[in-house]
């Protein structure tokens, strides 16, 4: 028995819960919505492999993101489904795409809301890859420019913050120069810094039409054995100006958010995948898990893993669970 039996009983402050270490907030929420142009009016339609998601025509959107309002939520991530796509993912930096105008429509009627867009080209390319492609190839340099145009695109849409998502190397740099010489020098980057090539990603393919058509990215997203890595990338990104950094999947990847939050005094996201909320999603419908408590088991222990902020799915729910 230890020495210290019974003066120091750990059960005592259990009992009264007053020592919760960690503490999700529904400031701490991103919410990942689908604009999808092929919509009309205020409809919404399903996305099978994500129950209880949809994607949303841009008035549908607007709905939403006042509804996430009401909850509490902050702050919105949207994804953009265009209704033509050609191999340069030209709608992408088109002044009057899906994106250019749900942020103009969302700004307008939405009070106090912080609209990041994603930046990425594997939603507007018929090829579905997050580059341009030359010789059956993804190239690097040639789509960094293409992705500073996006970026200033989606700028004077009105965007808070963009969000590259294609692991390019030189991205950050590339879009912080582009925003700066164009006069955007307050728009905040939040680099997808260190991102998986997962088997998570499968739900998120269908919700935002973005599969690719040949090969895969195991060329660009990392490979999920390797962790120096990821704060080597890390690295780079804040070097070339990214104000927040992100880890994805999030749950299969709490070591690399510890990681991450013990080397580098920055922002820091992690993004909660699509395959995170498919898997709890079934195993709730089927009985197997009690859904609100293994949500917040689970978001709970991103936060505690050192993450500031917490794009999920789930954001709606949360939001409601901590009123």
């Amino acid at each position: 028995m230890d020495e210290m039996f019974p003066t120091v009983r750990m059960r005592r402050l259990r009992g009264l819960k007053l020592i919760q270490e960690t503490r999700l907030s529904i400031d701490d929420l991103i919410l990942p919505l689908f604009i999808d142009e092929n919509i009309e009016g205020r409809n919404k339609k399903p996305i099978n492999s994500m129950p209880g998601q949809y994607r949303f025509s841009i008035e549908g959107a607007v709905k939403e993101v006042l509804e996430a309002r009401s909850l509490g939520i902050k702050s919105v991530l949207l994804f953009g489904i265009p209704a033509r796509k050609d191999a340069i993912g030209s709608e992408a930096f088109n002044k009057d795409g899906v994106i250019q105008r749900a942020v103009r429509k969302i700004k307008k009627e939405v009070e106090d809301v912080i609209i990041i867009t994603d930046l990425c080209l594997c939603e507007y390319t018929t090829h579905g890859h997050c580059g341009l492609i030359e010789n059956g190839r993804v190239v690097n340099d040639p789509t960094l420019g293409v992705l500073g145009r996006i970026a200033v695109s989606q700028a004077e849409a009105g965007a808070d913050i963009v969000a590259p998502s294609g692991m390019m190397d030189g991205m950050v740099k590339a879009i912080r120069e582009k925003l700066d010489n164009e006069g955007f020098t307050d728009i905040a980057i939040m680099s997808y810094a260190a991102k998986y090539n997962s088997a998570l990603y499968g739900p998120f393919r269908e919700a935002a039409d973005s599969g690719y058509k040949f090969g895969d990215r195991s060329g660009y997203q990392m490979d999920f054995s390797n962790a120096r890595e990821a704060l080597r990338e890390v690295e780079l990104d804040i070097q070339e100006g990214a104000d927040i950094v992100m880890v994805k999947p999030a749950i299969f990847y709490l070591d690399i958010i510890s990681k991450v939050r013990a080397s580098f005094n920055v922002p820091l996201v992690a993004y909660s995948v699509s395959g995170e909320y498919s898997m709890i999603t079934a195993a709730s419908e089927n009985g197997y898990l009690n859904r609100e408590e293994v949500i917040m088991e689970g978001l709970t222990a991103i936060k505690r893993a050192g993450a500031d902020l917490i794009i999920t799915y789930f954001a709606k729910d949360i939001a409601t669970l901590l009123k």
